[in-house]
């Protein structure tokens, strides 16, 4: 049988009719980005940010994908930001020249470390989430980088008058003084200025130590020997590095002031890492108290088993919940544009306001919804502590999973 050329030419177009459906059904691949420390001091907090992201990338994909992109599968591309800022700038770089079609990403962790990421991230157009506290990071008039955890500076604003209620309520009595001891990142810097500006005077609380340090800490004992000498009513220890809070831990508990015998109050989710109970064990972690952009809360019970079934990890901390919802905000801002196009996806951000559905169960009772800065909207202050060996949710009442104990000295 022999076919002609005519022939041969409609056999061509009908085969390309009939296989244009099923090209075009071919799901095409979504790309977020991961940007942690995955090495040096903050490693283990970038792992479980990872591990959040990570969670939140195989739960998308398990129930379809990007369905707007006909059931797109989101692959999660990672990178290690290192142990300082000029180590992330180049990380960043280095992400945007090996992913091309990169939508979004989230992450960097230490605010010195995402405002230089950032940096990278803004001029290349790419919409960028960020737990990291530093006012800064949105004070830059950047279009694309968003903030999901409340400032510090609305950390600072908030969290003294109500660490003074809870010691109110659970003693009688407000603290009249308070110590300060915080290593030179730019979280720690922006939480304190403001106390130190006047806010503390205002409260009513006088700061008797003060005392800063270049991490890593070599050793805590001089500093911790100024604690106990100026014995304030409460200690903000503001470490961000999981092995600088065990060392000052440690060195409280030798001179006297640890086992709950000193109210301390941590800003930052370190305080909460799994790692630290391993450390230090229960007894000296017992009280601590940690201000955190979130933690567990009542209605994510069902998610937080998942992740815990997961990733074996025995609970879910700021940084692996804070890089879940940042990777259903992009998940929902894709479907909501339609298209992997990066200026779309950044005004499907911007358009956000949801109450319900897989982004806001990272934030419950809360809204996500941005202003024109990038910060989340009513994002609240959220007070962790350890009872028990667990850290527990104390604050807001309303959704949090335990009570307060206030540490009687």
């Amino acid at each position: 049988m022999t076919i002609s050329r005519r022939q041969l030419g409609l056999l061509g177009a009908a085969g390309a009719t009939l296989a244009a459906p099923a090209l075009r059904a071919q799901p095409r691949e979504v790309v977020f980005a991961m940007a942690s420390p995955l090495s040096g001091p903050w490693a283990r907090l970038g792992e479980l940010s990872v591990l959040g992201a990570r969670f939140a990338v195989e739960e998308i994909n398990a129930a379809g994908g990007i369905r707007a992109l006909g059931g797109a599968q989101v692959r999660l591309a990672t990178v290690d930001v290192g142990d300082s800022p000029e180590k992330a700038k180049t990380a960043a770089e280095r992400l945007l020249a090996q992913e091309p079609q990169l939508v979004g990403g989230a992450g960097a962790y230490v605010s010195s470390f995402t405002l230089a990421v950032t940096e990278v991230t803004e001029r290349a157009g790419v919409p960028w989430l960020t737990l990291s506290y530093s006012d800064a990071i949105t004070n830059r008039g950047f279009r694309h980088v968003y903030q999901t955890s409340p400032t510090a500076d609305d950390q600072a604003a908030n969290a003294l008058p109500t660490i003074m209620e809870l010691a109110r309520t659970a003693t009688g009595r407000a603290p009249q003084t308070m110590g300060i001891v915080m290593d030179n990142t730019a979280s720690p810097v922006s939480f304190t200025r403001g106390l130190r500006a006047g806010g503390a005077e205002r409260l009513g609380v006088r700061i008797v130590v003060d005392e800063t340090f270049t991490p890593p800490l070599s050793d805590a004992g001089p500093v911790m020997q100024r604690v106990r000498a100026a014995r304030p009513d409460v200690l903000l220890l503001l470490p961000t590095a999981i092995p600088d809070i065990k060392l000052t831990l440690e060195k409280l508990n030798e001179i006297g002031l640890g086992r709950g015998r000193l109210p301390i109050i941590n800003n930052g989710g370190p305080m909460g890492s799994p790692d630290l109970l391993r450390l230090l064990g229960k007894d000296l972690l017992e009280g601590a108290m940690f201000i955190t952009a979130t933690w567990g809360l009542k209605g994510q019970e069902a998610m937080i088993a998942r992740f815990r079934e997961r990733t074996g990890e025995p609970w879910i901390t700021q940084d692996s919940l804070s890089n879940y919802g940042h990777m259903m905000i992009l998940r929902e801002a894709v479907e909501r544009a339609g298209t992997t196009d990066r200026a779309r996806v950044n005004e499907a951000i911007k358009a956000l306001d949801l109450t319900s559905g897989p982004a806001a169960a990272a934030y419950p009772g809360q809204r996500v919804r941005f202003d024109e800065r990038g910060r989340r909207i009513g994002a609240p202050l959220v007070i962790a502590q350890w009872q028990n060996g667990v850290p527990v949710s104390i604050f807001p009442r309303e959704t949090a999973l335990a009570e307060p104990i206030w540490p009687r000295r």
